[in-house]
């Protein structure tokens, strides 16, 4: 199944290590967490095997950035701590069995210093893409709406795609964060069809206010289909704020036909 839940938005009714089974329990066979550090390796893993749960993806540290700082992947000087980061995440990741890691740029706070923290989170990409695809990990990177989060370097489809041109490895791809990408760019819908091949996980919540689909103002039904059709062949998941109780936000399962997610995700 390729129709994932993020539980660290989703079923946070719950501690995080109950989350594994209630999202089972939901009809998800797949999960994926932010930051899974808070807890230890042994009791995600077991918390995972008890639930019968893949979980598909996790970020990599980001240092002070969701606490307003700039974060790792792009600060000059932070080269020897984004590696460290690296390090913890790799130790998870594994353990987990997790397929796709995801690195946040972060912030750069002076626009007169932006082309030090692209080459810097550039060359981190690089490395992180090379030490990860030894392991059969797959990199992503994504682009997040300067709206929620003011002066995030990365925040474009198209500076997505000039990074992965110039960073040129094969075994980097863009994180495609539908609610992010509307709200700067719109026709996400174009976007999937035309970079599909570029893009190495997706995920969902409706605009413009990161709810369950159905909420807000996109046609998931569109949406869905233009996925189906696209050359994308990786995970969906669902990564929104439920406006009230996790289980009472999922009328949207229902309401969509999602047989086509129902095939082994294929990573390239």
């Amino acid at each position: 199944m390729r129709l994932a839940a993020n539980i660290s938005l989703m079923f946070t009714e719950l501690p995080l290590l109950e989350r594994f089974q209630a999202a089972k329990d939901a009809g998800f066979h797949v999960v994926e967490i932010q930051f899974p550090y808070k807890e230890k390796i042994k009791d995600l893993v077991a918390a995972k095997e008890a639930a019968q749960v893949e979980v598909c993806l996790i970020n990599v540290p980001a240092g002070d950035l969701m606490v307003g700082g700039e974060g790792l992947a792009c600060v000059p000087g932070s080269e020897d701590e984004f590696k460290k980061a690296l390090n913890i995440c790799f130790k998870y990741a594994k353990a987990l069995d997790v397929k796709l890691v995801n690195v946040l740029p972060g912030r750069c706070l002076e626009p007169a210093n932006e082309y030090d923290y692209l080459e810097t989170l550039k060359h981190n990409l690089g490395k992180a893409a090379s030490a990860f695809g030894k392991h059969n990990i797959l990199v992503t990177f994504e682009a997040i709406n300067t709206r929620d989060m003011p002066g995030f370097l990365v925040h474009s489809t198209q500076q997505m795609l000039d990074i992965i041109t110039d960073v040129d490895h094969d075994n980097l791809k863009m994180q495609f964060d539908i609610y992010h990408m509307q709200l700067m760019d719109g026709h996400v819908d174009e976007c999937i069809e035309h970079y599909g091949h570029l893009i190495g996980h997706i995920q969902f919540s409706d605009v413009p206010g990161r709810g369950e689909p159905g909420t807000g103002n996109l046609n998931f039904i569109h949406i869905f289909e233009d996925i189906h059709r696209s050359h994308y062949h990786g995970y969906v998941a669902a990564e929104y704020k439920p406006t009230g109780n996790t289980l009472d936000s999922l009328q949207w399962m229902q309401e969509h036909d999602l047989t086509w997610l129902e095939t082994k995700a294929v990573l390239k």
